[in-house]
């Protein structure tokens, strides 16, 4: 029995290593995936739960075949396990083994009774205030881009969109990161270097760079929609999948949605280099916003190197390169020199 036992176990023990191993930093689809799963600040800092949902990718984006085992089991157990020096003083003021050990029981029943509920409401509440603002979101910002719309509305609808989008960004940062340990440089520079290159940070600079403008440019909706979409189809599909409403009306726009998720980030990051082309044409105009163009040329350079949103920006760059590249040097060779040396600013 046990032979056999070893010998059922072995290719799941291979499957978890391969899991364990798989680069999934310069995976774009793990970065996505992992900044779309809300959790709690004290579980998503923690090394088992990470682990727990790069296997759950891994199986769904890699290899169907492995098992992963849930996850209640061991965030449960891993919770009451922190006041040990309360177990080990009661176990040393007590004679009976028994009787320790069923103290000690009964304190760890008693803290796995009181956290769960705690944590779960708090990840609904979370859930419920990112869907409430994206929906809204997403309800002005079609508002603002319908035709027969007045000038006036669709402009502070324009506006109130990117304002919604930052704020939801802002506050989902908050709930996974929380704030800054301590008001200084040296904390502040920490907590900045953990949430640079998170989606959520790039999109809560993205809409400030728009809302600062006094140009109202129409386009730079795309990625917003887009985002609000993705996250309004996800908690639909979650929370409403046993309504009737649901099911006649809302099911094939959510699976749709969360099936092509891969095409809306392209349309996205497509969307994102455009808008910076448009930005370099405006300063020929008398519209034209140096700062703001230089702090977007920024960002989007943050967003060529950031594991959230680089696959995406690298692909669309890659297609613009072997478009151009062939014109540039049978049209306009005298343009190699500069191009090489944007180019190597925007690696570094």
């Amino acid at each position: 029995m046990g032979g056999g036992e070893g010998e059922g176990e072995d290719p799941q023990k291979l499957k978890r290593i391969a899991a364990a191993a798989y680069d999934y930093e310069n995976d774009a689809r793990w970065a996505e995936y992992w900044s779309n799963v809300l959790l709690p600040p004290h579980m998503s800092s923690r090394s088992d739960v990470v682990d727990h949902f790069k296997r759950k990718f891994y199986q769904r984006y890699i290899d169907p075949d492995l098992l992963v085992e849930p996850m209640a089991t061991s965030t449960t157990a891993a919770r009451p396990s922190a006041p040990s020096p309360q177990s080990t003083s009661s176990s040393a003021s007590g004679s009976n083994p028994r009787q320790r050990s069923s103290g000690s029981a009964s304190r760890t029943s008693g803290t796995q009774a009181t956290p769960p509920p705690n944590s779960t409401s708090l990840h609904w509440d979370s859930q419920t205030i990112q869907f409430s603002v994206n929906a809204w979101v997403f309800l002005v910002g079609v508002l603002s881009v319908f035709p027969f719309v007045p000038q006036n509305l669709s402009n502070r609808a324009y506006r109130l969109s990117l304002l919604g989008t930052a704020c939801s960004s802002l506050y989902s940062l908050y709930s996974l990161y929380g704030k800054p340990r301590a008001w200084n440089l040296q904390a502040l520079q920490v907590w900045f270097q953990s949430v640079v290159a998170t989606k959520d940070f790039l999109h809560a600079i993205y809409c400030l760079n728009f809302v600062s403008s006094h140009v109202c440019l129409k386009f730079a909706l795309i990625p917003i929609l887009c985002r609000t979409l993705e996250h309004v189809t996800k908690f639909l599909r979650r929370n409403f999948s046993n309504s009737t409403l649901y099911r006649r009306y809302l099911e094939k726009v959510c699976v749709w949605v969360e099936s092509n998720t891969t095409t809306l980030g392209v349309l996205s990051s497509q969307a994102e280099i455009g808008i910076g082309f448009l930005l370099i044409i405006s300063l020929f105009s008398w519209q034209r916003n140096i700062i703001q163009a230089f702090m977007y040329w920024q960002l989007l350079k943050l967003m060529y190197h950031s594991p959230a949103t680089a696959g995406y920006h690298q692909n669309t760059w890659a297609k613009i390169g072997r478009s151009t590249n062939p014109i540039m040097q049978r049209y306009a060779p005298f343009l190699q020199s500069p191009l090489s040396a944007i180019q190597r600013w925007w690696l570094r």
